[in-house]
């Protein structure tokens, strides 16, 4: 499907384009696109007039989500004015569950400006074009939806990375995409970026997600400062901390399934 936006919406139905392909199996979609689809769910059921926050929100990534039309059910599990929990579910066309999130929201602290510190490597505009060679028989998630700027370290570069993340499209076509979906996109590339491991003889996928979220972006970029452990009998794990232009906004951490390619 060939519309600049990674997902369209018909009534409850949404439905992934091209831009939403991930790298591992052909019609899976990346994990960053379900994550923020789930992210966009979660505010449209608290509604733009609710005063609280996400806080945390936690993925299962239990199947391959495909490109066909996709179904979201939100649940709430605990209801609060200080603090709310909610079940976020993502079912395909055949009502099969292949993502489930849970949702932590609360009021955000009432201080006064405490100051910030600005991340300490270079800006976007600073930053190196992606490296991601990927065959150009059709457009992807980490390619086309996503414009990557590295400031240290590269794709096919082993070892920690420092990357700029920035939506070219919109998530949901005709909507605009709200920040926390900006970071949602963006947080579940630490495995992809900062791979110990050749992406030539091994796959590294994450069943899982965990996004912290401290505070809002201050506009569409968002940066991973991104770590991967692997040893022989372990059980892998990619953290990254999550900036803005402005400084620190939260972090995230996958688990790894590691195995040969």
């Amino acid at each position: 499907m060939s519309v600049d936006a990674v997902f369209v919406q018909d009534g409850q139905w949404f439905t992934a384009t091209d831009l939403a392909l991930g790298p591992w199996a052909p019609g899976a979609l990346h994990g960053g696109a379900p994550a923020a689809l789930l992210v966009h769910a979660v505010g449209d059921a608290m509604g733009p007039d609710s005063p609280l926050r996400l806080a945390r929100i936690t993925y299962e990534f239990v199947r391959q989500v495909p490109m066909g039309p996709l179904a979201v059910e939100v649940t709430v599990v605990r209801p609060g004015r200080r603090v709310t929990l909610l079940d976020a579910v993502l079912r395909d066309g055949d009502g099969t569950e292949v993502t489930r999130a849970r949702a932590l929201l609360l009021i955000p602290a009432q201080l006064g400006d405490t100051g910030w510190e600005p991340p300490p490597f270079a800006a976007p505009e600073q930053a190196e074009p992606n490296d991601w060679n990927s065959p150009k028989n059709g457009r992807m998630f980490a390619t086309d939806a996503m414009e990557i700027r590295f400031a240290r370290g590269r794709f096919r570069q082993p070892g920690e990375a420092i990357a700029w993340f920035r939506l070219r499209h919109p998530l949901v076509a005709g909507h605009a995409t709200a920040p926390l979906e900006r970071v949602a996109a963006a947080g579940d590339f630490g495995n992809g970026i900062a791979s110990t491991l050749s992406w030539d003889e091994h796959v590294f996928i994450n069943p899982d997600l965990t996004l912290h979220v401290e505070r809002e972006p201050v506009d569409e970029w968002v940066a991973l400062e991104s770590v991967m452990r692997a040893g022989p009998g372990s059980i892998a794990v990619a953290e990254s901390v999550l900036w803005d232009r402005r400084g620190r906004i939260g972090r995230a951490v996958q688990s790894l399934l590691v195995g040969p390619r």
